[in-house]
């Protein structure tokens, strides 16, 4: 069995059951900016996206040109998501199932853990007084790298982080965007979708739940991988 060099996890939707804080954010927000809820299909398109992808799609259903919104206006409305988003944070987020056993068995075995979002950082410190900030050895929020998911630059930094080859770790992740990032950058993929279905692919292993998942599990994704390619 490969050793796993790095374990490279998700937030939103993976550890924690926070895409439903978002989409009250996200109608909020719309709310803010004079408009009707987000629809179905315009919520799925914000689900593990940036800050700003999510902006653009928000001011695009209000009816406006994302790209000829005046920069300050623009910056006005990430800024009171974003202070929406960390009210309804700070009510508490519940743990998606699994993932607390998870961190602890990782943590008790040895392996490096680091955590990949395309959250901002001002979100994830707060997020991680929950998560447990003993549980990472790194932490790579979506504001501090060059390009976030679906781009690999995050998953990339994180493997960095742990001193880690990419093939040498496995991502767990719930979106397609997040999918394709972890697969652009190299990793196994571990998914376990939330509130979309993600397509299966050589890079990833799909699985219902993180229930009963352990280090030695996530050795067989990586394992499993490897024999396709």
């Amino acid at each position: 069995m490969p050793e796993v060099r790095g374990v490279l996890l998700d937030m939103d939707g993976t550890l924690i059951d926070s895409e439903k804080v978002w989409e009250v954010a996200l109608d909020d927000l719309m709310k803010h900016l004079g408009a009707d809820a987000l629809s179905t299909q315009a919520r799925r398109e914000t689900v593990g996206g940036s800050l700003d992808s999510s902006l653009r799609i928000c001011f695009r259903e209000a009816g406006r040109d994302p790209h000829a919104v005046p920069a300050d206006e623009y910056r006005e409305a990430g800024e009171w998501f974003y202070g929406r988003a960390g009210e309804l944070f700070g009510h508490g987020v519940p743990w998606r199932p699994g993932a607390r056993e998870l961190l602890g068995a990782l943590r008790d075995e040895g392996v490096p853990a680091a955590l990949v979002t395309n959250t901002i950082r001002v979100l994830v410190d707060p997020a991680l007084e929950m998560l447990g900030r003993e549980h990472f050895a790194a932490v790579v929020p979506g504001d501090e790298v060059a390009e976030p998911k679906p781009a690999p630059d995050p998953y990339r930094r994180g493997a960095e982080l742990l001193g880690a080859d990419p093939a040498d770790c496995v991502a767990i992740e719930d979106s397609p965007t997040g999918a394709l990032s972890a697969e652009r950058a190299g990793c196994a993929v571990l998914v376990v979708p939330c509130e979309l279905e993600v397509p299966p692919g050589d890079r990833r292993v799909l699985r219902e739940t993180l229930t009963g998942m352990t280090p030695s599990g996530l050795a067989e994704v990586l394992a499993t991988v490897r024999s396709r390619s």
